[in-house]
């Protein structure tokens, strides 16, 4: 047997699989950094709810010995956790990758709580709460497209992100979602922009009408000055085989959100709105401008690790007989008190124990007589887990 005696020959020999083996580790490391890029989260959410002087039950109409109808349970006009008795909130599934210059994310609703977020939507995208792809052009430029959730207001769909659990009056009838183009700028020194090109608000899938609307933000320091503009209705109707075009007026919205930290342990969140939707029907009795505008003021103080006490002051008017508080009488308002705690238990579930005083200018509410009243009064217990 001949033996090798270039030792020139060995010592490369073992540089070229030293190499080899370290190439596959790196491979491998990357790979599973790549694999660490893709992240799932979520929530589930579940709650409690009865009015203190309200209708707690639904009540059947009979007519001629046959039911022909109900009166529901009495609820606020906000939306989302508005079922009396024990009500199941949403299951949200989210998937996303974050890599250095491109990512996605893929945000998925079941329950009631989604279906009215996205009531806009039927069929298979009913369940897209968000889908959107991004990419960092630069480290001051940012592009997204697809269906993101609004950028105007202080509360969010998710429960996780709110700290009351029951929403307000300004989140629930201002949008909820676009679809579109935007691209976010960062100008340095605490100061931010985006502008925006999108579909007519709260439609997932497709847009109803050819016209584009604009939005825009301008925000300094966790402040954010937000603008909303375009057509929302149809751009024709087919009446009687005529094709119409109907005089919808562009909407208009502008949004102050902030918040500021007084202390080491108090915060102030304030959100202040006014948009308007313009005449919407065809009805020469409809007044020409409705919409709605009010303000909020949400101060938390954490008492411990795993106590936090809020409250939530909301002014809402509306413009016209716009339909949110559900008076029936033009321009009415409401004041909604929302005092809610927030109990953390261990990493993932928070329970919130919430109190909540709605009193409207007008009769909006109905007592458990059936007779009209223009205040409310609940409480509510939620249960929300996220991971």
């Amino acid at each position: 047997m001949k033996l090798f005696t270039n030792t020139s020959y060995i010592k490369n020999l073992f540089l070229l699989a030293m190499l080899l083996l370290g190439s596959a580790a790196f491979a491998q490391e990357e790979e599973e950094e790549e694999k660490k890029k893709i992240s799932f989260s979520g929530s589930v959410d579940a709650y409690y709810r009865t009015n203190f002087n309200g209708l707690n039950s639904v009540v059947p109409i009979v007519e001629g010995g046959e039911e022909i109808g109900e009166i529901p349970a009495t609820a606020p006009g906000s939306s989302f956790a508005n079922d009396n008795g024990f009500a199941i909130g949403m299951v949200n599934f989210i998937a996303g990758y974050e890599g250095e210059k491109v990512g996605f994310v893929a945000d998925l609703v079941f329950g009631p709580r989604g279906e009215d977020a996205v009531f806009n939507d039927s069929g298979p995208t009913s369940i897209v709460n968000q889908l959107y792809v991004y990419w960092n052009v630069s480290d001051k430029v940012t592009l997204t497209l697809g269906n993101f959730n609004t950028f105007l207001g202080y509360e969010v769909i998710s429960p996780v992100a709110n700290f009351n659990y029951s929403t307000s009056y300004m989140f629930s009838y201002g949008p909820f979602s676009h679809t579109g183009l935007k691209a976010d700028f960062d100008l340095g020194n605490d100061w931010s922009a985006m502008v925006a090109i999108l579909n007519q608000t709260d439609f997932t899938s497709a847009a109803r009408q050819s016209d584009f609307s604009f939005g825009a933000q301008l925000g300094y320091a966790g402040q954010f000055l937000n603008f909303l503009y375009g057509k929302q209705g149809i751009d024709k109707i087919v009446n009687d085989g005529v094709i119409e075009e109907p005089d919808i007026n562009n909407l208009f919205q502008i949004d102050y959100t902030g918040g500021f930290n007084i202390g080491e342990d108090f915060f102030l969140g304030i959100n202040a709105t006014y948009q308007d939707t313009g005449d919407v029907s065809f009805d020469e009795d409809t007044p020409d401008d409705l919409g709605f505008y009010g303000v909020a003021l949400y101060p938390q103080y954490t008492f411990s690790e795993v106590f936090t006490l809020g409250l939530r002051g909301e002014y809402f008017e509306e413009i016209g007989d716009f339909g949110a508080i559900g008076t029936g009488v033009e321009d009415s308002n409401v004041f909604a008190v929302t005092l809610s705690g927030n109990v953390t238990i261990g990493n993932y579930l928070k329970i919130i124990p919430e109190i909540r005083l709605d009193n409207a200018s007008d009769d909006a509410f109905l007592n458990k007589d059936l007779e009209t009243s223009k205040s409310l009064s609940s409480f509510l217990l939620a249960a929300v887990f996220a991971f």
